[in-house]
């Protein structure tokens, strides 16, 4: 079984803490990366030890791949983050599908895949994975197109490249489909990260909570999958005990 590589997401944890300090405990409590934090902190977070396992590849996760107007700008930005993330040792970047705004389910795809599938290659030659998120429409992200397992893998086997994946997000998947456990496994070759928190509100996976999350990471652990599972949510009292429970619920 192999060990799951906890990171901690900076929007949720870097609020209301000193980065200096939270690099700090996070590196104690046993955490691997802190992701998605600003560019100015990835030395610090790097100089201490930890990863930054993904970063935004594009603007803007409403108005993102699924429209082909689009589609110049964000391949841009997308081989811009891509050169920048290889430079400094990051191994993904989080890509977005946008709203339908009225395109139906198969336009959505399709236009997404064309973007990324010009992107793929230059990810590919830099060993970066572009990971589009998987979020859902119910509750937090209305008319959010990527917010289905199945849609999300339509497009990946469209691309056809190992540079790219979905960030499962296991909170937004809950609301929109459950049976995690299964889909996970039946899916796993296409997942490329991981993000995890209570449902309902987003806040700590604790008994509040209707996700279990010790099996799921048993599960996550007994396949192949090698990156990383960064804890989305928002403490609902100290970050740091927040933070140290997490890591111990997740831990395989």
């Amino acid at each position: 079984m192999n060990e799951i590589k906890q990171s901690l997401v900076w929007w949720c944890f870097g609020r209301n803490i000193e980065p200096a300090t939270l690099v700090k405990e996070a590196k104690a409590i046993g955490y691997a990366s802190i992701e998605m934090c600003p560019e100015k902190h990835w030395p610090l977070t790097q100089d201490n030890g930890l990863a930054v396992a993904i970063i935004g590849g594009h603007e803007s996760l409403v108005d993102g791949c699924n429209k082909r107007e689009n589609k110049s700008r964000i391949v841009d930005e997308l081989h811009a983050n891509i050169a920048k993330a290889k430079a400094n040792n990051i191994p993904s970047l989080i890509a977005f599908s946008g709203n339908r705004e009225g395109k139906s389910e198969l336009e959505g795809a399709e236009n997404t895949a064309e973007c990324l599938a010009e992107a793929a290659p230059a990810a590919e030659a830099a060993g970066i994975t572009i990971c589009i998120e998987l979020l859902n429409s119910k509750v937090n992200h209305p008319d959010y197109q990527c917010d289905t397992t199945p849609w999300g893998v339509h497009v990946c086997k469209m691309v056809n490249s190992p540079a790219v994946k979905l960030l499962y997000d296991i909170y937004h998947m809950q609301i929109m489909e459950g049976d995690l456990i299964r889909t996970i496994k039946d899916n796993i070759d296409y997942i490329g990260h991981f993000h995890t928190a209570g449902n309902p509100g987003r806040n700590d996976m604790d008994e509040e909570n209707e996700i279990y999350y010790p099996p799921i990471m048993r599960a996550i652990a007994g396949t192949d999958y090698a990156g990383y599972v960064g804890h989305e949510f928002i403490p609902k009292g100290d970050m740091v005990k927040a933070a140290k429970a997490a890591y111990e619920l997740c831990k395989v």
